[in-house]
């Protein structure tokens, strides 16, 4: 299965090492300071807790001190007795304090994780085409998934005892350094030698982490697209090699996380060793001093016990470490896409609402209404060319140019000088080679992608002074690969239309893409179509694709290829619906077939990206060898007339 390239911002494996030698990972972090702002009390006051949890358990070593030096000296069972009261106590303090904080930071962490996950999706929404064009989809998934899981447990867990261990650490040094200042130092020792492993720890495992993540990313693909095409897999046969590509990056996402795994390894060999080593150097030393009586046995027992209740504190380093790591490379993993620009729409909320106040949605239902007698050819006539309404009338496209926005700047535009004029309430066909550009300019009118020079016009005004949302609510689209959501049908073919259209106008639509098999489904329009449509035929899933276009009666239609699914007997059925719609407003159709290109009143040819002839198809027939050989399929002599002519009209 192909998968789409990598994106540009996304580190390649061999590339990462550099990266992350030089990225800050404290700045990563603070990254996250706008979503962690809102519930800073809470976080604050579960730090404070788990600092005094901890420090309650250094109280504990101190109780041991009196309870040796007191009463086991003493062989008062009395103060034995109380003695293990007050360590059960403090004991039973520090569980409840540390349940009490987990309790603080579960509820807002989730809401964090929540409103990271809404932002991320909304600002997908908002970048251009180009961007998705360029992202793998496992890449995106996994920065929605487990990289915003990643920071959830970071925030939970590390963020809170990176501090509160180091608070408890100090703390702690600090008793054992009252009790005895030579044992203290005796502890201190290997302090440097742990501070300089965590250093070199921390550079390697960034690196290690962010490949890591940029692998789940890429396994996250290939599994998205096996189950996507799980059809084109079984027909072809193709499980073994998607097997054996699984297995490899499978493979190669297991010896990275081996490589994690040694290293985590090495820094908890070095952390847990050089500690012992010194409290078992205490121990001797301490245990001189007892019996040459210049230390008490209490002492030695509370500052054992001290030392002991800092092993935890320690050893956690390593991993907290490990996982901070991993929270900054999600972090930047995450910034990634967030810092990509967005679609500029400087238009947006700026605009009167149209005509008399009536808002273009509205408009276009008014102009567009289906069921309507269609206008007579004087209706539809266009007053003659010279007067300033028919220049600013229908669509126009203006010396237009296009190249895709990551293309070398030397690189020939896909489209170049695009000069063509749609009339009011005229249908042109636009017909080209494969390859020749025709789907880049028809997705060009509801700006999924912006023009390089040049500019489009609809009735006069520019579409880049509308805003997107007034743009794509005069202009639907159909494309020449449907796409159906995980909903009912009713629910996929009424996102075409504005709020408040119901069964009349789902019903309209349907019937004028010849979809009424809807109703013959289980349950009717209310029917679950599933991922991608997949439950329909081909045929079934673009005629709802077309009612989709429909429904919302637009003023401006674009329609790619609409038909090449259908047989040809419900084809014709389409086409007939389809004069209708076409009779009320201002249409672009890409056609690859004769019979689509008779639904139009006109035809404009498209040849490497410029547009080579404009005429009726039979005029272009007879006038362009380009067009007649693109319609060499004509295998009817009564193809060859002209949609007027065919149409009666």
């Amino acid at each position: 299965m192909p998968t789409k390239p990598a994106p540009a911002t996304d580190l390649a494996p061999d590339t990462v090492p550099d990266t992350a030698e030089t990225r800050s990972t404290v700045r990563a972090l603070l990254r996250l300071w706008p979503y962690v702002r809102p519930v800073r009390t809470r976080l604050g006051a579960a730090a404070v807790i788990a600092i005094l949890a901890s420090c309650v358990g250094l109280v504990i070593p101190l109780v041991l001190k009196w309870m040796v030096d007191g009463p086991v000296a003493d062989r008062d069972p009395a103060g034995v007795w109380l003695g293990a009261l007050y360590l059960l106590l403090l004991g039973l303090a520090e569980a409840l304090l540390f349940g009490f904080r987990r309790w603080l930071v579960a509820r807002p962490l989730a809401g964090v994780e929540a409103g990271m996950r809404a932002d991320l999706y909304r600002h997908l929404q908002r970048l251009p085409v180009a961007f998705h064009d360029r992202w793998a989809s496992g890449q995106l998934l996994s920065r929605g998934t487990t990289d915003l899981m990643l920071l959830r447990m970071f925030l939970a867990f590390p963020l809170t005892f990176l501090l509160v261990n180091g608070v408890t650490i100090l703390v702690g040094v600090g008793i054992m350094l009252v009790q005895d200042w030579t044992l203290g130092l005796v502890i201190l020792g290997p302090a440097i030698p742990v501070m300089i492993t965590c250093g070199i720890f921390e550079k390697k495992y960034s690196a290690v982490a962010r490949r890591a993540q940029d692998q789940v990313g890429d396994l996250t693909t290939v599994v998205e697209e096996s189950v996507l095409g799980i059809r084109i897999i079984k027909g072809f046969g193709r499980h073994r090699s998607q097997a054996r590509a699984f297995h490899e990056l499978s493979h190669t996402l297991r010896g990275t996380e081996l490589r994690k795994a040694r290293l985590l390894a090495a820094i908890w060999a070095v952390i847990v060793t050089l500690p012992e080593v010194a409290i078992g150097a205490a121990l001797v030393v301490g245990a001189v001093q007892v019996a040459d009586g210049a230390l008490s046995a209490g002492t030695l027992v509370a500052f054992l016990s001290t030392a002991l209740a800092l092993r935890w504190p320690v050893e956690s380093i390593g991993f907290l470490l490990a996982m901070s790591q991993e929270a900054a490379t999600a972090t930047d993993r995450y910034f990634e896409v967030m810092d990509a620009e967005v679609e500029a729409d400087p238009a947006a909320g700026s605009r009167a609402a149209g005509a008399m106040g009536v808002p273009p949605l509205e408009r276009s239902r008014e102009w567009g209404r289906v069921g309507a007698a269609a206008p007579s050819s004087e209706q539809r006539a266009v007053p003659e060319v010279g007067t300033n309404a028919v220049e600013l009338q229908g669509l126009r496209f203006e010396h237009v140019l296009f190249r895709y926005p990551d293309a070398a700047p030397d690189s020939p535009p896909l489209l170049t000088d695009v000069d063509l004029h749609i009339r009011s309430g005229e249908s042109m066909a636009l017909v080209g080679a494969t390859g020749s550009g025709k789907t880049t300019l028809t997705a060009l009118v509801p700006r999924l992608h912006e023009v390089t020079e040049g500019r489009i016009t609809l009735d006069g005004e520019d579409i880049t002074a509308l805003s997107r949302e007034e743009l794509r609510s005069m202009v639907a689209v159909a494309f020449e690969e449907p796409t159906l959501f995980s909903a009912t049908v009713g629910e996929n073919v009424l996102m075409g239309a504005g709020a408040g259209a119901g069964e009349e106008e789902l019903d309209r639509a349907l019937a004028v893409a010849q979809a009424d098999f809807a109703h013959a489904l289980p349950e009717g329009t209310g029917t679950q179509v599933g991922e991608q449509g997949l439950s329909l035929s081909g045929g079934q899933r673009q005629r709802l694709a077309l009612a989709r276009a429909v429904v919302g009666r637009p003023r401006f239609l674009v329609l790619d290829d609409p038909l090449s699914a259908l047989d040809v007997h419900t084809e014709a059925a389409v086409e007939a619906a389809l004069r209708q719609v076409l009779a009320d407003t201002t249409a672009l159709i890409v056609a690859h077939r004769p019979s689509t290109v008779l639904l139009a009143d006109r035809v404009a040819l498209l040849s490497e990206g410029r547009i080579a002839a404009v005429g009726t198809h039979h005029e272009l027939l007879r006038t362009s060898p380009e067009y007649a050989h693109l319609m060499s399929g004509l295998d009817k002599p009564g193809d060859a007339e002209g949609p007027q002519e065919r149409d009666g009209r």
